[in-house]
């Protein structure tokens, strides 16, 4: 794909216009450093270009300070204020997603796959409301891979939802299922880290 030109044009009777306009679904997956932050990426660019940005995290403790989380909350301030960019949603599975409260007699792993699952059921109702431009579903992998949110139902509702919404899944170990209906998918291999050498995360660089 040199200097971003396709290497073949398809004979599929859509405009130039038409074909670069169509939503993506990505997914980042594999064992590297990268998938979210380059998910966030594509957010940021999209922001900039007024996109009303969706974030819904599904294995992040909502105790764990996200920096990305942190700028794109200043970001939808700065919407709010001045009209700049685009509008910010921000969700946490850990905290409790906003629209629902588990019940508390649930045991703790079947209060997370209830959160995982009405996290989607959520995610679903504003696909098909159009609510938002792009959509960040961060380690959504997980839940997919522990059974917890059906493969096949995701596959079917990203394939047939309406609009012009781009929507990029990230997490290790993405079923290969998904990749069928995406129309980009990107696999992190590491090739060194610094926890190699015994070095842990640190500030500016993992959060």
């Amino acid at each position: 794909m040199p200097q971003g030109q396709p290497q073949t044009v398809p004979d599929d009777g859509l405009t130039t216009r038409q074909r670069r306009n169509r939503p993506i679904t990505a997914v980042h997956t594999g064992p590297g450093k990268g998938k979210s932050t380059a998910a966030f990426g594509m957010a940021l660019r999209g922001w900039n270009q007024g996109f009303d940005i969706g974030v819904f995290q599904f294995v992040k403790s909502a105790k764990w300070k996200v920096g990305e989380e942190e700028v794109f909350r200043r970001l939808g301030q700065l919407h709010e204020q001045t009209g700049e960019g685009g509008a910010v949603e921000w969700h946490k599975m850990g905290s409790g997603w906003s629209w629902t409260r588990s019940s508390s007699g649930e045991d703790a792993q079947e209060r997370h796959a209830a959160d995982a699952l009405e996290g989607w059921r959520e995610i679903q109702r504003r696909l098909a409301d159009e609510r938002h431009d792009l959509y960040v579903l961060d380690e959504f992998t997980y839940p997919m891979k522990w059974g917890w949110v059906d493969v096949d139902e995701v596959c079917a509702t990203l394939a047939g939802r309406p609009g012009k919404q781009h929507v990029v899944i990230t997490g290790r170990d993405a079923d290969e299922r998904l990749f069928e209906v995406c129309t980009l998918v990107t696999e992190m291999t590491k090739v060194k880290h610094p926890m190699d050498d015994g070095q842990k995360g640190q500030r500016g660089i993992e959060w």
